[in-house]
């Protein structure tokens, strides 16, 4: 039986029960979490920060999204994986943003792909879902252009943007946006969106209010140790596991104690006669 989530499905959950996503960018990872029974995997650009150690996400392409979105893929069976489209893939490069968003699809196996509201996001949104390609909108804190925003801040906060937020959300949705990304705005905001909607919202610093929630599964596991977001819960903090790991190995090489007899192979006793009669 398929069992593989589609964009109907998680349409579908909206009103019914909170849908559930997270960001992966290797097999390992999208492998545990797709057997945990998340709904959605976001291949993010997030990749910038929290693996290849960039400062910025702009500063990732559409080579490294693939590569990244190609090895989730392999690893998943049962969610909804989500191609983040970087930063060059269709504002720097708008007149090929269809054929970066297919690349998604064809080549990584992407079931979806994301884009950030930007000043021309509606034009690029509509050409990409007009060739079939399934949209997920991203409104609010887009890190893609927060320099435009007076940097990394909550958005929404006063009347005017709020009303923005809520009249982006509209149009993207009458595009055809199968859900929307509400970043770091104020949960009652969030909560007006998410009722005027008819597509789930997934909340990332935005209230217990929206369809959904997502984090970036780095941050959550506290793999990530640059900065933490306010809106991010730490359920463990495997730095300190894994860092205690490679001590011990460290000093257990160091000390002779690691490889043991346990972890060695051997050969028999007649075979090495026979190699010093060989003249070895």
């Amino acid at each position: 039986m398929d069992d593989k989530i589609k964009v109907k499905d998680i349409v579908s959950l909206k009103g019914k029960r909170k849908i559930t996503m997270l960001t992966a960018y290797d097999y390992p990872l999208a492998l545990l979490i797709d057997k945990a029974g998340v709904d959605m995997i976001l291949v993010g650009d997030s990749v910038a920060n929290v693996v290849l150690g960039l400062e910025s996400t702009t500063q990732v392409g559409m080579n490294e999204m693939l590569h990244h979105a190609k090895a989730v893929s392999r690893a998943v069976k049962h969610a909804l994986v989500i191609g983040d489209m970087p930063y060059e893939a269709y504002q720097l490069d708008i007149k090929n943003s269809v054929k970066n968003a297919k690349r998604f699809i064809e080549e990584a196996n992407c079931d979806a792909v994301k884009l950030e509201w930007f000043d021309r996001c509606l034009e690029v949104t509509e050409a990409i879902i007009k060739e079939g390609i399934p949209v997920m909108g991203h409104i609010g804190l887009t890190p893609q252009t927060a320099d435009k925003l007076g940097g990394f801040k909550v958005q929404g906060k006063d009347a005017e943007t709020a009303k923005r937020l809520i009249e982006q959300a509209e149009a993207l949705e009458k595009l055809g946006c199968f859900s929307i990304v509400l970043e770091c705005v104020p949960d009652k905001i969030a909560k007006m969106i998410t009722e005027k909607l008819k597509v789930p919202t997934i909340g990332i610093g935005a209230g217990i209010f929206c369809d959904g929630q997502v984090l970036v599964t780095h941050d959550l596991l506290g793999l990530f140790e640059r900065f933490k977001p306010k809106f991010v819960k730490r359920y463990i903090n495997l730095s300190e596991l894994i860092l205690k790991a490679i001590q011990e190995y460290k000093a257990e090489v160091i000390e002779e104690k690691f490889p043991t007899q346990e972890h060695s192979f051997t050969i028999k006793e007649e075979e090495l006669k026979k190699l010093g009669e060989l003249g070895s």
